[in-house]
């Protein structure tokens, strides 16, 4: 079995899917990003969310001014798509040159999403405009109605929504975010080159049965939800199969702790702590490490046509101890494998 190397160099990656929050909530979790990424496309789901040229300057604005000093990091604004998007805030955003997609929420479907879209119909005139102008879509996938099974609820939307909105709008470039099962991983690639999907980090590690090791674990609770383990190995393929319709988003969505150890606890995972070094270890246990730098550095800027970092990230083989929770305001955040061994870490 051939030596596995004890450090791996690779082209600084870029998040093409964070949360960052606001207020004192960024200022608790840019410094994770900044530290491993050069960009990072922000997702618009604050309250009240960022809908206009406008709101999304003003929160770069923010972003920027909490960075720590000394970091380099550049956000990769998005608007968040609702029913009265019109074609000129389209227009608006491609022209400003800091926004990069239009962010479609089914409502309802995940935090902060009760001001997404209802009816995918009422906005073909926006989605035509996003075509004209190249604008991606990023995808929410997943339908929201209480009939359909939680587990089957990407695989619907596949069916029922996002397949017929490609076949309207064939020009339109889309992201499939943060896909959870085998289907979705077939049907990106069999699509065209203008679909591609992003692949998490807590997808690539856990299944469904870790929400329920020794009891309910709140803090493996996300949306889209763990499936089952075959899709996991689907999603571990198509990470480091090096097709470069898939790339790296983190999906890492900060809760207090007491909003996940709660009756009805929040849907997220927090991976920024460490995100490099988890996506290590998923690529590692499939002997793929050498396939990293394409999945993390590459493949996500050439779809959204930005220039490769050139700059360097070093990982080691060299076990780390995650803390039991980490500062966040005024309360704490439980990061994925709080207490436990990642078995990277990145050089200083």
């Amino acid at each position: 079995m051939p030596t596995q190397p004890d450090h791996l160099s690779i082209t600084r990656p870029d998040d093409w899917h964070l949360h960052l929050r606001d207020g004192v909530a960024l200022a608790a979790v840019l410094s994770d990003t900044a530290r491993q990424f050069s960009r990072a496309i922000v997702m618009p789901n604050l309250v009240p969310p960022v809908t206009n040229v406008a709101l999304a300057g003003a929160y770069r604005e923010r972003i920027l001014a909490a960075l720590p000093k000394g970091m380099h990091f550049e956000p990769l604004m998005t608007l968040y798509l609702t029913e009265t998007t019109s074609p000129a805030d389209i227009a608006d955003a491609k022209a400003s040159g800091f926004i990069h997609a239009v962010k479609y929420y089914p409502a309802g479907a995940t935090t902060h999403s009760d001001a997404g879209v209802r009816d995918l119909a009422r906005c073909k005139a926006t989605l035509a405009a996003m075509a004209t102008h190249d604008l991606p879509l990023l995808m929410h996938g997943e339908v929201t109605d209480p009939s359909i099974d939680i587990f089957d609820r990407e695989h619907t939307f596949i069916e029922t929504r996002l397949k017929p909105t490609l076949q309207e709008f064939p020009e339109l470039r889309v992201v499939l975010e943060h896909i959870t099962t085998r289907h979705a991983v077939e049907f990106v690639e069999r699509s065209s080159e203008r679909i591609a999907a992003t692949i998490t980090a807590h997808h690539l590690l856990l299944n469904r049965n870790h929400l329920f090791t020794g009891g309910i674990r709140p803090h493996h609770y996300c949306l889209p939800v763990l499936k089952r383990e075959i899709h996991r190995q689907a999603l571990l393929d198509a990470a480091t199969g090096g097709n470069p319709k898939f790339f790296l988003g983190t999906d890492s969505a900060p809760h207090a702790r007491h909003a996940k150890e709660s009756a009805c606890g929040c849907a997220g995972i927090y991976t920024a702590h460490a995100a490099m070094e988890l996506y290590a270890e998923a690529f590692d246990s499939v002997g793929r490490l050498d396939r990293l730098e394409a999945f993390a550095s590459h493949h996500g800027a050439d779809f959204y046509r930005l220039p490769r970092n050139t700059d360097q990230l070093v990982l080691q083989r060299r076990a780390q101890r995650v803390p039991q929770e980490l500062p966040f305001g005024d309360d704490h955040i439980v990061p994925l494998r709080a207490g436990e061994d990642i078995a990277f870490t990145l050089a200083s």
